[in-house]
């Protein structure tokens, strides 16, 4: 699995006032969020983002997995329980903006339970 880091992410990592190598650091939270959506293990993201002291809303946009946003990466693994729970933290603009509910019908995953989350949650 390859996790994509963009500079927004490292931005955000930093912009939490705590001390990390930073790229480092932003590798090794994108490569383990990557991993907690392929396993669907929700516990297991909430505690690392509480442990980096970051919100799943500010790091969200600066993540791929596999070429893909988290949310596509979670539609793809058929990961619905983590799915679900990265849209309830998402805010609306965000969900609106990613594109990923017109990914989702486009590819297939238009009757997962994530894009029903997202449909009702952004008023798509």
């Amino acid at each position: 699995m390859k996790a994509l880091l963009l500079g927004s992410l490292i931005a955000a990592v930093a912009a939490t006032g705590v001390t990390y190598s930073k790229t480092a650091e932003a590798n090794e939270l994108a490569l383990s969020l990557c991993t907690y959506v392929q396993g669907d293990d929700t516990m297991r993201m909430r505690k690392k983002l509480r442990d980096s002291r970051v919100r799943i809303r500010d790091v969200y946009s600066g993540i791929q997995c596999n070429g893909q946003s988290l949310l596509q990466f979670a539609m793809s693994n058929g990961s619905t329980d983590i799915g679900t729970f990265m849209v309830g933290r998402l805010s609306v603009e965000d969900l609106k903006a990613s594109g990923d509910y017109e990914w989702a019908q486009a590819n297939g995953h238009g009757g997962t339970k994530i894009a029903s989350e997202i449909k009702e949650r952004a008023g798509l």
